[in-house]
């Protein structure tokens, strides 16, 4: 989201419920509520998820011509904020809904003075075609809210929110951090309006260059879980499905809001941004003390990660990574992976422990208290990035080494977030979504294009404040631990590479792979949704 619109609307009061003696929740996530949903509008279809079968919803421009259906009642959609999910959102869900005829209007809601009035002018939205407006009086016309501005702004301005809408609507989220927030004050939604969820795993511009290049393939986008959390109508799950269908989710899965704020708040700080941060830093210190120049070492660390590993994934699963060595490199790769899964979940369980308790949620809100007066800097000035710059300018794509140590360090790091989702009962559609999917056909893509720092730099600022917090942990922790231990010839965890050969995750990535959009991102093609740039 804008930072911009978090940096003046944090209020002592939020930063004063998050006191230092707020009281920890239990940490419970049961998956025997989810993927347990029925649709009469949309087909839902049983999925084999390794040892579990869940239910999810296929996506497809096909279904275009049941929005109508889906989004009965609803006849003015009120888009709010301009951040990462917004322009992206507002333009798929306004395209679909003109693609078949149907007559539902949908908004853009700004705070008044706000610099995005332009940007929305510029892909249509206009205040001559009653499609732009001022937040609150946008808020008030709407039968479905899609709340999409900052997670701070969301803590600070709910009061005002929820009072603003008209009896009967519904607020639509696009993450579960607001419950986290109302949940650790002690309040909850209003009880009079259903609440629901739509998550696309992925950055906002992601969701429409997909649904841009989708159009002549029946779509595709970026998958989604949904959430209905208040349903008083006996409507909200049509409405989500509704919502996930038009922004062009390729499929959705159910979770809960208090699952979806847990496994998208930790995997941001884990191997989505935060770890392989932490990762690429480490690995290039390390193989330059080996006797490689720099731009070897970036090549070998980063661009091997964000250029070959991630690419195998997403297409082939985690296991073919491993199962593509032999010899010399698999060997090497055993040893990184048995050094450093465990370093790597020691720093991701702590993680989730701070998250489920609500510690993290109070970093995100008292660091945007003292934005104003220590404003984010950018990481991008440091060696590491400046010579990764270098080597993205002479890249030849097909030169680009699959390095087994660097394989094995962040395959250990992904299997270690994984587990712990699994361990704390999250469902496998969520767990591999959040630790795969997103990465690898969301992230990874823009941190090839334009380096693992602009996607730092340039993301949402809960998950840049969570980025910057933990990336530095996990630089530390494999330093003075994993590649020690390797370094000191400690031998191979057989039992931890076993398991890892053995591991039920893996079918259950086979099956989403199927499930994947069904063409590769083009980050560099022309997109009427712009990334936000912090100069």
């Amino acid at each position: 989201m804008q930072l911009s619109l978090a940096l003046g609307l944090l209020c002592a009061s939020s930063a004063a419920a998050f006191a230092p003696n707020a009281p920890s929740r239990a940490v419970s996530v049961s998956s025997s509520a989810l993927n347990s949903f029925s649709s009469k509008i949309f087909e839902v279809r049983d999925v084999e998820f390794a040892d579990t079968k869940e239910q999810i919803v296929k996506g497809g421009r096909d279904l275009f011509s049941k929005l109508p259906e889906a989004f009965e009642g609803i006849k003015e959609i009120g888009v709010i904020g301009w951040g990462s999910q917004a322009p992206a959102q507002a333009q798929n869900m306004r395209d679909s809904l003109n693609e078949v005829g149907c007559d539902i209007k949908v908004r853009i809601g700004l705070r008044e003075g706000s610099s995005s009035f332009e940007e929305a002018r510029e892909v249509g939205f206009s205040e001559d075609a009653d499609t732009l407006g001022e937040m609150y009086d946008i808020i008030g016309k709407s039968d479905l809210v899609m709340l999409l501005i900052s997670d701070a702004a969301q803590a600070s301005l709910y009061k005002e929110i929820f009072a603003a809408m008209k009896p009967g609507a519904t607020l639509g989220l696009s993450h579960g951090f607001l419950l986290g927030y109302l949940e650790s004050i002690g309040e909850d939604f209003p009880e009079d309006m259903d609440v629901i969820a739509v998550c696309p795993k992925g950055m906002g511009p992601s969701v429409r260059r997909l649904y841009e290049q989708g159009k002549e393939v029946n779509g595709a986008g970026i998958n989604a879980s949904f959430a209905v959390h208040q349903d008083k109508s006996g409507k909200a799950t049509e409405l989500a499905l509704g919502w996930g269908v038009a922004v062009g989710s390729p499929f959705m899965f159910e979770t809960t809001l208090s699952s979806e704020y847990r496994s998208d708040i930790y995997g941001e700080r884990g191997i989505l941004l935060g770890a392989v941060h932490g990762i690429v830093e480490s690995l290039y210190r390390r193989y330059q003390r080996q006797g490689m120049s720099p731009e070897e070492a970036f090549t070998e660390s980063c661009e091997s990660i964000t250029g070959n590993i991630v690419k195998i994934i997403s297409t082939q699963g985690i296991k073919a990574v491993y199962d593509g060595l032999e010899g010399e490199d698999r060997d090497i790769f055993k040893q990184a992976y048995s050094a450093s899964y465990l370093p790597s979940k020691e720093i991701l369980q702590e993680i989730y422990d701070e998250v489920s308790s609500g510690n993290e949620i109070r970093t995100v809100i008292m660091h945007g208290k003292r934005i104003a007066q220590f404003p984010v800097g950018k990481i991008d000035g440091t060696d590491t990035w400046a010579v990764g710059e270098k080597v993205r300018a002479s890249r030849d794509e097909e030169k680009i080494p699959l390095n087994p140590f660097t394989a094995g360090v962040y395959v250990a790091t992904m299997m270690a977030q994984i587990d712990v989702l699994l361990e704390a009962g999250h469902p496998y559609s969520e767990v591999v979504n959040e630790s795969v999917i997103e990465a690898v056909d969301s992230l990874c893509p823009y941190m090839h294009y334009k380096g693992v720092a602009f996607m730092v730099d340039n993301c949402s600022f809960t998950a840049k404040t969570g980025s910057r917090k933990w990336a530095p942990r996990f630089d530390y922790i494999l330093d003075q631990l994993a590649y020690t231990a390797v370094d000191n010839g400690k031998p191979v965890n057989e039992d931890l590479i076993s398991a890892f050969e053995s591991h039920k995750v893996h079918a259950a990535v086979e099956e989403c792979c199927k499930l994947r959009p069904s063409v590769d991102i083009s980050v560099g093609e022309t997109s009427s949704t712009k990334e936000i740039v912090i100069e």
